[in-house]
């Protein structure tokens, strides 16, 4: 592909506020997080989370899109769920054996981390092999 065949990727304005509105709740949330505001924290959390997840949604025809858009949703998951048991003294708390409360951030945290694994790891080879045969 030349540079004037190359592929684009292009955002439409009202989506890409959405987007930029997105890093002003994260940042506010973690600010809110660092500075033990539990309830600016949790109130930014669920704006985060909800445009997290509305971005994966819109992005979901875009393989590579989806797989990285659902790996955020799943980190704001973790994120936030590690916060709130910050904010609310169970994070260290025994569940099982090792495993405390902070630590079951580690199933969102895992869950989107194998969503890119499996992306470039299965998903992407297949989809590089597809398009250099359609350019052949």
């Amino acid at each position: 592909m030349t540079n004037q065949q190359e592929a684009r990727y292009i955002i439409p304005a009202r989506f890409r506020r959405m987007e930029n509105m997105h890093i002003v709740f994260w940042l506010v949330k973690d600010i809110s997080w660092c500075l033990i505001w539990r309830e600016l924290g949790i109130a930014m959390f669920v704006p985060t989370l909800t445009i997290a997840i509305i971005i994966a949604w819109r992005t979901r025809s875009i393989r590579a899109e989806l797989a990285h858009n659902l790996a955020i949703a799943f980190w704001i998951t973790a994120n936030g769920y590690w916060m709130i048991s910050e904010f609310f003294a169970f994070n260290e708390h025994i569940i099982w054996n090792w495993v405390t409360g902070k630590h079951m951030a580690l199933i969102p945290f895992f869950t989107g981390a194998s969503i890119l694994l499996y992306y470039y790891a299965v998903q992407r080879p297949k989809d590089m092999k597809m398009k250099k045969a359609v350019t052949m």
